[in-house]
């Protein structure tokens, strides 16, 4: 390996890219990973039944059934994943230790076994309200014609608000706190400015309480729609971007909730222009579905290049998928481990060489030239900076997430 990783590193100094500080740089780079792939969004309220337009599809055996598991099952996945990263957690899996409590009731002691899991390993927490799967959401939530019903769920993520602030006291790291929310309707609305007036109001009753902002990044998420809601989305791209610029909190942008043509890659500059970061959750999109596993494509490549080109302190970054097809550990493991490979790509990419040859509108020569860093031996560099990182190479991958399987068998 020691002999491919020279040569390759020969390559990429031919072309004025340094494969070491590269990456070094990708060592630092955090990601939030999403703790739901392990148990297939379950949580642990005791009611496995999904709504709010969310789905799993497929019946591979293992999921985690309890904290433990869960918990087993990320470290797990933590040792084959390089670098050190982040974790995220819904609000509906508190820990509530015999003591249960409605969601507009959680409070940062149903989540001190996540912080002791995260100081123990020296991850920092992210975190969600969780607004489906609840006899509260059946029709809507922060959008709801009923008074009481977004009472509820005001209450709930102002709790919510002050569980990242603790995790952010706890942990030494500011939590990102981001809100998304299934309302919609599958049919042609009559009126489209109600429901969101409604969600508008909601949210700045939300933001009204007293928190520190140094601690909590709020963020909201939009999708374009959703199981059920197939022809209106109150929280709306548009929506939110605008409702995030005005409030000054993060505008989170989910690379599977937008119309297929839309590029996120091509939103993040811009989005940068007017903001000083920008929340992204990464995910693959197949048609209408927004989270299978990230695979190595195109489009991780080039969301990954205009993260490295804005700079990896401006863009906080989180997968967010749920594959129950596959086992579950190897989803997280290939998953961010695809992210990485992305991430690596861009970082070996001479990209001031190419905005000259853009900027002097040299195309031909700019166009052959990105061609020929695809046959570039990233592989080899990804090799190394496994073993520097002391986690599996690919070679040997699955046989390391069967060999657990086996040891933890589950029905």
């Amino acid at each position: 390996m020691n002999e491919r990783y020279i040569s390759a590193k020969d390559a990429y100094v031919s072309i004025g890219v340094d494969t070491e500080a590269a990456m070094r740089e990708l060592a630092a780079i955090p990601i939030s990973i999403h703790c739901w792939q392990g148990d297939d969004v379950t949580g642990f309220e005791g009611d496995s039944h999904l709504t709010g337009g969310i789905q799993v599809t497929g019946n591979y055996p293992g999921r985690a059934r309890t904290p433990e598991e869960l918990m087993a099952d990320i470290d797990m996945a933590l040792g084959l994943i390089p670098g050190r990263h982040r974790l995220n957690l819904h609000a509906s899996y508190a820990i509530f230790q015999g003591h249960p409590a409605d969601r507009d009731e959680l409070a940062p002691r149903h989540f001190k076994l996540w912080v002791e899991f995260a100081r123990q390993r020296g991850l920092g927490l992210d975190f969600n309200p969780t607004f489906f799967s609840h006899p509260k959401s059946q029709h809507a939530t922060l959008s709801s014609e009923d008074s009481d019903i977004r009472a509820f769920w005001i209450k709930h993520c102002r709790a919510c608000i002050k569980i990242a602030e603790y995790f952010a006291a706890e942990l030494g790291t500011p939590s990102l706190l981001d809100i998304w929310i299934p309302d919609g309707f599958k049919e042609i609305p009559a009126d489209r400015t109600g429901p969101r007036a409604r969600l508008k109001d909601s949210l700045d009753q939300i933001l009204s309480i007293s928190y520190d902002k140094t601690k909590v990044l709020i963020a909201v998420e939009s999708k374009v729609f959703g199981i059920g809601m197939e022809s209106y989305t109150v929280g709306s791209h548009e929506f939110y971007m605008n409702y995030a610029a005005k409030n000054n909190i993060l505008c989170l942008l989910d690379n599977g909730h937008y119309h297929p043509t839309e590029s996120v890659a091509d939103k993040i500059p811009s989005m940068l222009l007017f903001s000083d970061k920008v929340a992204l959750h990464v995910t693959r999109s197949v048609r209408w579905d927004s989270d299978h596993v990230i695979l190595l494509n195109d489009e991780i490549k080039e969301i990954a290049r205009e993260i490295i080109q804005a700079g990896t302190d401006r863009v906080i970054l989180a997968t967010d998928f749920f594959d129950a097809s596959v086992n579950r550990i190897a989803a997280w493991a290939i998953g961010v481990r695809s992210l990485q490979k992305a991430l690596l790509n861009a970082l070996l990419t001479p990209h001031d060489r190419l905005r000259r040859m853009q900027d002097e509108r040299r195309f031909t020569e700019l166009l052959m030239l990105e061609e020929e860093f695809k046959l570039l031996p990233i592989g080899d560099v990804w090799n190394r900076f496994c073993a520097e990182q002391k986690v599996q190479t690919d070679q040997g991958l699955y046989d390391r997430v069967a060999e657990y399987e086996k040891l933890n068998v589950r029905v």
